[in-house]
């Protein structure tokens, strides 16, 4: 039974995905940006200015980062936790078959991908820094640093599982069981993850050209799942993706705004190296997984049909 079938084990009723859609959203977007406002809040009490500012702009407000980084994730933790309910109370359905067709989640898995991805992206770091020594300043700070990764290493896996839950989990099986194949969801999650980054800042800053690297990340992360049958892969890399990002280099013009150990300090651009990734690490990258876990059925598995007879009752 295939990662996109594990929807079968629930109830799929058109109103439950609308129902569970909208309380996802609520916990999320509302009850989870309270911590936000309460702080920003307490920083200032320009009603204006909050309203106007964009919530990168809070870290204006003389907010500590790490105390900004922290309410910021904590959206994302009621997100995951408003997913949780959905999927276990309006769909009657447990957490482990949005998670993986396996028995149980594998944790192998996820620790090899967190790792795997956590050392390519360090050495993306390093390659670009002997490159480009002055586009860098260390930003060492011993105490703000250490509450920085403790933070990071709790929360960020937090919020990168709720975005692939939701994503890779979630959308990608309700969009499966509702077209009956495999590509339709691929492509609808894939482009969805990346229009959601169009409201980070680097898009205003690099423009939308930068969205071809966050629709290719959610197509990398994507085929992973479906050839993986299950996205513990995927969420085990995105976690190492994001804790990268918050820990080791931080730009003023970024989504996460933190006292990293370097600050990039270039003018930004979009260049050629923003699009090697895409089109040249991640084909390697889903080449090496498929040798390392002896994938095949690519095209079923990609963009064959979703068989509700495939399903075996509990």
């Amino acid at each position: 039974m295939g990662f996109i079938e594990q929807a079968y084990k629930g109830k799929n009723e058109w109103w439950r995905f609308a129902l569970g859609f909208l309380i996802i959203f609520f916990g999320w977007q509302f009850i989870g940006i309270i911590p936000l406002f309460i702080v920003a809040f307490n920083a200032s009490d320009d009603y204006v200015q909050l309203m106007e500012s964009s919530a990168n702009a809070f870290s204006d407000l003389g907010i500590d980062s790490n105390l900004y980084l922290f309410v910021i994730l904590l959206m994302f933790v009621f997100g995951l936790l408003s997913l949780l309910v959905v999927v276990k109370k309006i769909h009657d359905r447990s957490m482990t078959s949005l998670i993986t067709s396996r028995v149980q989640m594998d944790w192998k898995r996820y620790i090899f991908g967190f790792w795997f991805w956590f050392l390519i992206s360090v050495a993306f770091l390093v390659v670009d820094y002997a490159l480009y020594p002055d586009h860098y300043i260390f930003n060492f700070k011993p105490l703000p640093f250490a509450i920085l990764v403790l933070v990071s290493f709790i929360l960020i896996p937090l919020q990168t599982s709720f975005e692939e839950l939701l994503f890779r989990g979630y959308f990608m099986q309700g969009l499966g069981i509702w077209f009956k194949n495999a590509a339709v969801p691929l492509i609808i999650t894939s482009v969805g993850f990346g229009l959601m980054h169009s409201f980070n800042p680097e898009v205003e800053k690099l423009g939308w050209l930068i969205l071809i690297y966050y629709i290719g990340t959610g197509f990398l992360f994507g085929i992973i799942t479906l050839m993986d049958e299950g996205t513990e892969l995927a969420l085990g890399m995105h976690a190492a993706n994001n804790v990268v990002a918050a820990v080791f280099v931080s730009m003023n013009w970024a989504a996460f705004q933190t006292e990293a150990l370097f600050k990039d300090i270039s003018e930004p651009s979009v260049g050629v190296q923003m699009f090697i990734p895409v089109f040249v690490m991640y084909p390697l990258v889903i080449l090496f997984l498929s040798k390392k876990y002896g994938w095949s059925h690519w095209k079923q598995k990609l963009f064959g049909k979703i068989n509700h007879a495939s399903h075996d009752d509990e």
